[in-house]
């Protein structure tokens, strides 16, 4: 794959779907990164991003979410650890620390679900696990970004002796103000804080019976704020520790940053490791709102679009609640090209704009909005000439400017190139840039490049009906309304409803008849003829669409019916056999009285105990017939117990002697098995592959078919996939049925 253009990255507002994605980055460098998106022109790295994007949209479907890659930027930390003698503050340490556990953390998320997410592991096998980064700062660093007290065993004396310090002055400062305050020389809020100093509030009138440094005084004056003389000399001592404190923490961030300037690069690798996953999700979750998915990639020239959306159009109506109508087509070497023609504002720009955004989107890693069975194949090279070309930097008008595009075209235009082309052959006389646009249209298809252009000229239309692997195709209308449908219809082209539409917007009748009186009679006809073709058409497709619906209500009261009847037949047989219960029951019930009046009459317990016990046995015999009891297996006695145990041991002497009788006959049948496999391996590599034979590689367990061979190069179908494949890296399974 080549590179694409930037016009055609305009043309198709490719930057606006870029913009959508970044609004789900969670960073800056993250959302600089997305803007950065391009098609990417190797196949594997290309095939590698979109399967990551895939995974990662899995992962908010199942119950193992990717951890959370959110991390503060640490370029400028980077930056400072290339410069010989410059330190890292404690908060810098701990940005470092916090992106090296996120990224830690989805290292061994991904080793645990490796099967889930294979791309996004395998992206990742190139990270070293230096976990030394995070223990070391941890040593070092507290969460709050303050310097542990353990840094250092000098720090931590150090640090002490500021406490103890702190405490002194607090003490000679609280009986300051206890003494002074006795004396009735402090005002009534007793202290305040100057210059980080607690002070005593003394009365102007006392401010020279109090010993101290003088700080100042009250907005009115009536009151001298003075450090006492007692807490200086702390203070000063205070002064020096602190000094002492900060030039130790200098010295041991130093050494921190010593340590890890080792691990430059992997801390630039950690970074970008998490724009690219940042990148990634904003895909995923782009996906995730625009319903995208991942068609399959072919290898032969073939696109085919299942319920395809705009994005950004579908975004847009998403917002406003707007039904988006989707578009199926497809573009192969019988169609090689499609000709789009019909009224303006039915949508043919927008289907064209479509096919190209899509193709932008899977050539540059992103999931489209597509039915999961589509199809597309990656070209070189994208042309596009959409929209108003006129360029007023150049002073070029349109037709001009649409010429030199067209020289482009001719240049870079080959084999496995896409173009589109919106209004193809406008901006001269319709005569004659008709004709010139004819012979462009010709000049593609003999380069055998897939297109689609839209037009109203009648002589590409014609065009399309004569070349053998170019089609028509019109943006069906409403033919009483002449309001669009949005729906695309290959085979035939589109009307422009010219005076049609002209009638429909308040023109009187009588002028347009003027005007078709100016028009060439065949030209009238023949648009008359296509007009009055695509309402016919749109009837018949009217009345298939309610027959189809109509044939989905019969299938559906079907269903229900076999539901009703299978629902009606199982209470039937809960019935029947709650019947025969109640049946048994009577019976027994009939017994029971018959037997019971027969004894109240007689008198006689012996013979009613004779006959009760008859019909028992009776019942007994009919249930046993019914229900034959399992076999019981009686327990041997303890002689036949230990005579089977001597058979037992005589036949296993018997098997072993059989056994290595046996592996000797099983080595002298593998000498024969592997003479035999070389002569099969020799037959296998001498024969001659055949289209429809069952193959697979000799490294492989996958097999699959061959569906067409070139030289020396097979194309072989895996049934979700095809691969082209050298005959010599294939092994025959079986050979194609005749």
């Amino acid at each position: 794959m080549g590179n694409i253009a930037e016009k055609t990255l305009t043309d198709l507002e490719f930057y606006t779907v870029l913009r959508s994605i970044e609004k789900y980055c969670l960073t800056d460098l993250g959302k600089k990164n997305v803007q950065s998106i391009r098609p990417i022109s190797q196949r594997n790295k290309l095939l590698s991003e979109l399967s990551q994007t895939f995974e990662y949209v899995s992962s908010f479907e199942n119950n193992n979410r990717i951890p959370t890659h959110y991390f503060d930027d640490i370029t400028k930390e980077i930056h400072l650890l290339t410069i010989e003698n410059s330190y890292l503050e404690p908060a810098s340490f701990l940005k470092i620390a916090s992106l090296t556990n996120t990224v830690l953390e989805i290292l061994k998320f991904l080793k645990k679900f490796e099967i889930l997410y294979p791309t996004l592991t395998q992206q990742s096998s190139n990270l070293t696990f230096e976990s030394i980064i995070v223990v070391e700062i941890n040593k070092i660093i507290a969460p709050f970004g303050t310097v542990l007290d353990t840094a250092s065993p000098n720090l931590k004396q150090i640090r002490k002796s500021v406490s103890e310090v702190r405490s002194q002055i607090t003490d000679g400062f609280n009986k300051a103000l206890s003494k002074f305050n006795g004396l009735g020389y402090l005002d009534d809020i007793r202290e305040s804080v100057m210059e980080n100093h607690r002070v005593l509030a003394v009365l102007a009138a006392h401010k020279k019976k109090v010993k101290g440094l003088f700080l100042g005084t009250s907005k009115s004056g009536s009151i001298a704020f003075i450090a006492p003389e007692v807490s200086l000399h702390f203070t000063r001592e205070l002064q020096d520790l602190e000094y002492q404190e900060k030039e130790e923490i200098i010295k041991i961030l130093k050494k921190l940053t010593d340590e890890l300037r080792p691990y430059q690069n992997i801390l630039i690798n950690y970074q970008n490791y998490l724009i690219h996953i940042d990148t990634v999700s904003a895909k995923a979750k782009y996906s995730i709102s625009i319903k995208a998915t991942l068609p399959t990639i072919v290898d032969d020239k073939r696109l085919f679009l299942k319920n395809a959306y705009h994005p950004i159009l579908l975004e847009l109506n998403n917002q406003k609640k707007i039904k988006t109508i989707p578009q199926s087509f497809e573009l192969n070497e019988k169609q090689q090209i499609i000709v789009i023609s019909g009224p303006n504002a039915g949508g043919k720009s927008i289907t064209l704009k479509t096919v190209g955004i899509l193709q932008l989107m899977i050539q540059s890693g992103i999931l489209i909005p597509v039915h999961e069975r589509s199809e597309m194949f990656l070209f070189d090279t994208i042309l596009t000439d959409i929209g108003d070309n006129q360029s007023i930097e150049n002073h070029l008008s349109t037709y001009s400017y649409r010429l030199k595009n067209m020289r482009q075209f001719l240049k870079k235009c080959q084999e496995n190139t896409l173009f589109l082309i919106d209004e193809f052959g406008t901006g001269s006389d319709p005569e004659l840039g008709g004709a010139l646009a004819e012979v462009f249209l010709e000049e593609f298809y003999h380069r055998k490049a897939f297109g689609i252009i839209t037009t109203h000229y009648a002589n590409l239309k014609i065009l399309a009906d004569e070349l053998p692997n170019v089609v028509n195709a019109n943006m069906q209308f409403d033919e009483k309304t002449l309001e669009p449908l949005y729906h695309l219809y290959i085979g035939q082209p589109g009307s422009s409803f010219t005076f049609e539409v002209a009638l429909k917007n308040g023109i009187p009748f009588n002028i347009i008849n003027r005007a078709k009186k100016r028009v060439e009679k065949g030209k009238v006809l023949l648009d008359k003829t296509i007009s009055k073709l695509q309402k016919e058409r749109n009837k018949l497709q009217k009345t298939s669409e309610i027959l189809e619906i109509e044939k989905d209500r019969v299938i559906e009261s079907s269903e229900n019916l076999q539901d009703t009847q299978d629902k009606m037949q199982q209470k039937l047989t809960q019935f029947y056999e709650l019947y025969d219960q109640n049946q048994k029951m009577l019976v027994y019930g009939r017994k029971v009285n018959e037997l019971a009046n027969k004894y109240f009459q007689s008198d006689n317990k012996k013979q009613f105990l004779a006959d009760f016990n008859l019909w028992i046995a009776t019942e007994k015999e009919k249930y046993q017939k019914k229900n034959p009891p399992k076999p019981v297996v009686k327990t041997a006695s303890k002689k036949i117990i230990k005579k089977a145990e001597l058979e037992d041991l005589k036949k296993q002497e018997e098997l072993i002697v059989t056994e290595k009788e046996v592996l000797k006959e099983i080595e002298k049948i593998k000498v024969v098995v592997e003479e035999t496999k070389k002569i099969e391996l020799e037959k296998k590599k001498n024969y001659k592959f055949n289209i429809n034979d069952q193959v697979r590689l000799y490294d492989g367990n996958a097999c699959g078919t061959i569906d067409k061979i070139e030289k020396n190069i097979a194309t072989v179908n895996y049934g979700i996939f095809t691969t082209k494949v050298s005959i010599d890296q294939l092994e025959l399974v079986q050979k194609a049925k005749k």
